[in-house]
């Protein structure tokens, strides 16, 4: 048994037994750049669907250009594809905007393309190992020059280091001499290429348009409004607001920094179609200030209702502005959510080993039980525990708003490592154990815990609780704990404890929460099937 189907993202173009085309955004890598990096459009993809497990990548696109990308999904596909690519019998079409001038007439341009840094540059030269590129009549769009451009070979950055060797780089590619602009202006319009198992021909379109914000683009790809209605809208300077997150609530917006936006940024964000915009300042000292002083203000238009719900997933949640810190909702962790509901968590790795068994969660650090929502709607039963009773409350509610019976199943207040043993000791076993800590906290029983030196303590005692075979969601919200030492320290913590990770999957944050170095990766989650 699997949990409740989702709609498939905005992205997908199509569809068949063999092949998955997406409409790729610009600003998403094709595949992630390093190991616990921001995900590829490949690796969220191909870890979102139970039958997309086998995908593969056969052809790549830069991350800030848009347009047409085809992963294989069976193993024919793969190679009839890969087959069809290397004989140059897939037709590929693009289009660009250039400011500079185009030869009326178009031109073809063949070279060889060699690496010089972080660019790559033509050189004389043809053959079998030359790079060819036909370029169309130049026609005017928008204040620009519209080129589409058929690369006969694929190689890395091809049209842009042709396009910018011919005298007219694209618009918005700085690394080629082009003009600044808003995004990259190069998309895949059109693909076309044999079915892999008929023959017959397939052609895929996806119309480009530049004058879509670029960000917007990118959230529209991987969430569908009609199921989802919360989401990061910016994100800092990934997203050309450095120091700010901007978070859309249903028909609000949260913006959170450390300083006060400008009347200008105030008209920026209320001109986005909402019906009020709520500001809260980010502190360090966030612990010793009133529920009051740390609520998020109403900024422009109007205000909030005092409760109100958002959907995630095509499930409900309660929020409040006047909470205090955090309105009720963390929406970096989604995709794990979604992983609960579902039942999948990667390609081959069900959340539960034997679809016939009993589902036992505990939901540990529970906040408002969105974790525990998720699991109970896909059947599970859930125990959601937590040192906050209002929160607990809080959680009640959001099982109310989805039609569950909160009576069958339980809420526990107090320390986590109080009740870890506890429940030990009355030889309580769970199939699933989440651990989704604050960065900090302090309890009367549990004393003072630290996500960067605490991960193995806290991870041992939950162990005590995970059945065999059981699957256990270790996360950890900051930038200052690195990724790889969180890793190690969840594998370190569970080898001392005598067990064996059977299966392990690393997830970082979502893509509306894109990753720079303006604002590096801090959300590090690992789900592993211990034996």
């Amino acid at each position: 048994m699997t949990g409740p189907a989702t709609p498939l993202p905005p992205c997908v173009l199509h569809e068949d037994e063999h092949v998955l085309a997406v409409d790729k955004p610009a600003g998403w890598n094709t595949h992630a750049p390093a190991p616990h990096a921001g995900e590829g459009i490949y690796e969220w993809l191909r870890d979102r669907e139970p039958r997309w497990a086998g995908l593969a990548i056969v052809h790549r696109l830069d991350k800030d250009t848009s347009g047409v990308l085809l992963f294989a999904k069976t193993a024919l596909a793969r190679r009839e594809l890969t087959a069809q690519w290397q004989r140059q019998e897939i037709a590929k079409r693009y289009v660009l905007l250039t400011d500079r001038p185009v030869p009326r007439g178009g031109l073809r341009v063949e070279s060889m393309i060699v690496r010089d840094g972080a660019r790559y540059v033509a050189r004389p030269g043809g053959g079998a190992a030359a790079a060819v590129t036909s370029f169309g009549a130049p026609s005017p769009a928008d204040g620009a020059t519209r080129v589409v451009a058929e690369p006969l070979t694929g190689r890395t950055h091809q049209i842009r280091v042709h396009a910018a060797a011919s005298g007219f780089p694209v618009l918005g590619d700085t690394l080629y001499g082009g003009t600044p602009a808003a995004r990259l202006c190069l998309h895949a319009e059109q693909l076309t290429y044999r079915d892999p198992a008929g023959g017959a021909t397939v052609c895929l379109s996806a119309p480009a348009d530049f004058t879509r914000d670029a960000r917007a683009a990118l959230r529209a790809a991987c969430i569908d409004p009609a199921a989802t209605t919360a989401w990061r809208l910016y994100h800092g300077g990934a997203d050309g607001w450095p120091g700010w997150q901007v978070d859309r609530f249903g028909d609000w917006l949260l913006a959170q920094s450390a300083q006060a936006p400008t009347a200008a940024e105030l008209a920026g964000l209320a001109a986005l179609g909402v019906r009020g915009v709520y500001v809260k300042t980010l502190s360090r000292e966030v612990r010793r200030l009133a529920a009051t002083e740390a609520a998020p203000r109403l900024a422009v238009g109007e205000a909030a209702p005092e409760r109100f719900s958002v959907t995630e997933n095509g499930l409900r949640f309660e929020l409040g502005f006047g909470e205090g810190y955090s309105v009720g909702l963390f929406l970096d962790q989604r995709d794990n959510r979604r992983r609960l509901l579902t039942g999948h968590v990667a390609g081959g790795f069900p959340l539960w080993r034997e679809p016939g068994a009993a589902r036992e969660v505990l939901n540990a650090f529970a906040y408002t039980c969105g974790f525990s929502v998720c699991a109970a709607q896909a059947g599970a039963r859930v125990t959601s525990l937590d040192l906050s009773r209002r929160y607990l409350d809080w959680g009640r509610r959001n099982f109310a708003l989805n039609g569950l019976d909160d009576t069958a199943h339980d809420f526990i207040y107090g320390d986590a490592f109080d009740w870890f043993a506890r429940l030990a000791r009355r030889g309580r076993r769970y199939g699933v154990v989440v651990l989704d800590p604050p960065t900090f906290s302090q309890s009367k029983t549990g004393g003072r815990f630290r996500i960067e030196a605490d991960t193995g303590r806290l991870v041992m005692a939950a162990l005590s609780l995970l059945a065999p075979g059981g699957v256990l969601l270790a996360c950890a919200n900051t930038a200052r704990l690195a990724a790889q030492r969180f890793v190690d320290d969840v594998r370190a913590a569970v080898a001392t404890a005598g067990r064996r990770i059977a299966q392990e999957h690393y997830a970082p944050q979502p893509p509306d929460f894109p990753v720079s170095r303006t604002d590096p990766a801090y959300l590090k989650t690992l789900w592993l099937r211990i034996d």
